[in-house]
């Protein structure tokens, strides 16, 4: 695949797996990072946010928009979305699953009551789905969600790990060893870690960030 830019944030928000994509996937890419209102109003103006908008991404002469899409595209280009039709809404289902589970994350810093946001996301997100992608885990048996290999549900689930690790540290999955041993495996994997390790990778949500899109949004 040839370059990409990504149009976004200087944060993670809803780009940020696709970030985490392309790393696995060893695509080179730049970004271009939102910081006036008038870039976003000039993305607008020039027709580049087909639902007005961001992330996009540039790639292989084309614009994407909608952060699910532009994975999937990724995800099919890489071959980390299964072999068949059965194994793509397979992958999805699991995918679209570890994205319910991120959600709750993604509004730290956005929220006034960042200890009630805290305390809901130990006594209801993540006892709702720590066990359940645990299951998930254990009946497959091969150490990934789906198959042998690591697919987009995968990194799916390990963006939304990796904040619970951030936040509430390793202890908080010691009661689902599955869990824990997926996360290990892959944080552990090369290509993963080179990632984690690069500029690409942002930081929590801080004022920073959070002035500037509610700077560009509002």
């Amino acid at each position: 695949m040839s370059g990409a830019k990504l149009i976004y944030f200087n944060g993670r928000g809803r780009a940020e797996i696709i970030r985490l994509v392309l790393g696995y996937l060893e695509i080179e890419y730049e970004e271009e990072y939102l910081t006036e209102k008038s870039q976003i109003e000039k993305l607008r103006a020039d027709g580049k946010l087909l639902f007005q908008q961001v992330p996009v991404l540039e790639i292989d002469g084309r614009i994407w928009c909608q952060g699910g899409a532009i994975v999937r595209y990724l995800a099919r280009k890489g071959r980390i979305y299964g072999n068949n039709d059965l194994d793509a809404s397979r992958i999805d289902e699991l995918y679209d699953g570890s994205r319910d589970f991120w959600i709750a994350f993604a509004a730290i810093g956005f929220q006034d009551e960042a200890q009630a946001l805290q305390t809901s996301l130990i006594s209801k997100t993540m006892p709702r789905y720590l066990p359940i992608f645990n299951k998930i885990l254990e009946d497959n048996g091969s150490g990934y969600l789906y198959g042998k290999s690591v697919t987009l549900a995968d990194l799916g689930l390990l963006e939304a790990l990796l904040m619970v690790h951030e936040y509430f540290g390793t202890s908080s999955m010691e009661a689902f060893p599955a869990v824990q041993k997926f996360y290990n495996l892959m944080t552990e994997d090369s290509k993963i870690a080179a990632f984690l390790k690069s500029p690409h990778r942002k930081g929590k949500n801080d004022d920073v960030y959070v002035s500037t899109v509610m700077k560009v949004l509002t």
